[in-house]
């Protein structure tokens, strides 16, 4: 069956750029923080891991109050674009405030200043911006094909993005000046050019109009077996909404996914630690980026025509983060012999195999807020996006603030010329197992991910019933 096509190859490149904006604050966010907050702020990684987790709890409850104020907005712009444009400005003030402590202020000012800087950046504009940004695959187009690619787009730059900040922020916090006027002026330029790409992603696609989505969710009807001119799903309330949510398995599967990779990425990104103390270089941060984020971007580019002759997602995501857990434990056996290029290379092969879930995590929570609907008759595709938000900032902090605990229990010492062997330990955990572990849960998650199959069924089930011929398949769906 040939889907309605929505969209030209410059609105898929103009959305996906988008991930730019997205990116220059979260991998500064997640791969620098804290290597700033310890050895150029002087703060104690344990107080600021318990800090980031403090501000976990404002971030929850943030993202259920936006995905629910999306779907209530109407403006001439549309639902999406109007908190992904502005909610930008206020990331980029406060992933400069995060990276402008004054050298001045006393370590409770020091810790005060961060933790209110990094709750509003997360729990507010960063929340508003991505859960918008998310929820634009369900408002731009209703082509499944097109989701995928946008998917895959969207990712190419938002690891090329990763790729770009790990490779030239150390050398450019040098080059700036480096402690804290250097780390000051690298953050005003990455929230600069984070503005300029957000801004002109935003302009370079349009959300379809409340008929235009009416009329491709009747027609989505129709396919089910449901009645002609059947009525608009009815508005629904916040309650009624997080039962919703709730009652969606697939949804709670893919939030916990986000989790565990966010928390992945997280402990991935304390291989500044690891390549200062351990290899001995804190510049090898930029080799292993481009052995981790190479292999994502070709996979990422070949992962839409990899689906489509799958016919489906479900087999490719499986046989993917199987071969992600075979490299990370691949990166595990090289670095404990100690040989550099064996660690490249399996960084690589588990990348290239995390590569399809990557492009497809927005289709498939497309799949699953298209299943309530399926189930229920009613939309809550802003809130069902919440979970890319909620998921990212829950699995990002948690990551970060285990990385702050435990070098602070191994008894980390920053800027210190050697580091007692409970350290060296340590790094080797954080660096090589937790990666590891996430990818076999993430993997085991993957298993149960089947709501392609489930959506199938349902509109099978309301097709035979329609064909019964007494209009039934309407309220079989109900």
């Amino acid at each position: 069956m040939n889907e309605k096509k929505y969209l030209r190859w410059y609105n898929k490149v103009g959305y996906g750029s988008g991930d730019v904006a997205g990116n220059v604050v979260y991998a500064l966010l997640s791969a620098f923080t804290m290597i700033y907050l310890t050895d150029t702020a002087g703060l104690n990684a344990g107080v600021i891991g318990t800090l980031m987790m403090l501000s976990k709890f404002f971030d929850g409850f943030s993202d259920l109050v936006f995905g629910a104020l999306l779907d209530k907005t109407q403006t001439r712009m549309g639902k999406a674009r109007p908190w992904m444009l502005w909610a930008f400005v206020g990331c980029a003030a406060m992933i400069i405030a995060i990276f402008a402590i004054p050298t001045s202020l006393g370590d409770t000012a020091k810790y005060a200043w961060f933790f209110i800087a990094y709750t509003l950046l997360n729990a507010v504009f960063f929340t508003a911006n991505n859960i918008a940004y998310s929820a634009l695959t369900a408002l731009i187009t209703k082509n499944s094909s097109e989701r995928v690619q946008m998917g895959s787009i969207r990712f190419m730059f938002a690891f090329g993005t990763s790729l770009v900040i790990q490779t030239v922020t150390v050398k450019g916090v040098e080059l700036l000046g480096g402690g804290a006027e250097g780390w000051r002026a690298i953050a005003i330029i990455y929230a600069l050019v984070g503005l300029a790409v957000n801004t002109l992603s935003v302009m370079s696609v349009r959300e379809l109009s409340p008929a235009e989505l009416a009329e491709a969710a009747e027609a989505a009807d129709d396919e089910a077996g449901r009645a002609e001119g059947a009525a608009a799903p009815e508005k629904v309330t916040l309650r009624e909404s997080g039962r919703l949510l709730l009652a969606n398995r697939y949804y709670l599967i893919i939030l916990v996914v986000f989790i565990m990779t966010q928390m992945f990425t997280a402990t991935l990104n304390m291989g500044i630690y690891f390549m200062t103390y351990i290899l001995g270089n804190a510049n090898l941060l930029g080799g292993f980026a481009w052995a981790i984020n190479i292999p994502l971007i070709v996979g990422l580019l070949f992962t839409p025509a990899v689906v489509a002759r799958a016919g489906g997602m479900y087999r490719v995501n499986i046989v993917g983060y199987a071969v992600a857990v075979a490299g990370r434990l691949g990166v595990v056996a090289a670095g404990y012999m100690g040989n550099l290029w064996l660690m490249l290379f399996f960084s690589g092969v588990a990348s290239l195999g995390m590569s399809p879930l990557q492009g497809t995590l927005n289709a498939l929570i497309a799949e699953a807020s298209e299943h309530t609907f399926l189930r229920s008759g009613k939309r809550i595709d802003g809130l069902m996006f919440s979970c890319t938000s909620l998921g990212v900032k829950i699995g990002s902090g948690l990551g970060t603030a285990l990385a702050g605990w435990l070098l602070a229990a191994s008894g980390y010492v920053a800027n210190a010329p050697e580091q007692a062997g409970s350290v060296i330990t340590m790094l080797y955990v954080m660096y090589l197992w937790i990666p590891a572990v996430a990818n076999a849960i993430i993997l085991a998650l993957l298993w149960r991910l089947d709501v392609e199959k489930a959506n199938a069924r349902l509109r099978a089930r309301a097709l035979e019933a329609d064909h019964g011929g007494d209009g039934a398949g309407s309220e079989a769906q109900a």
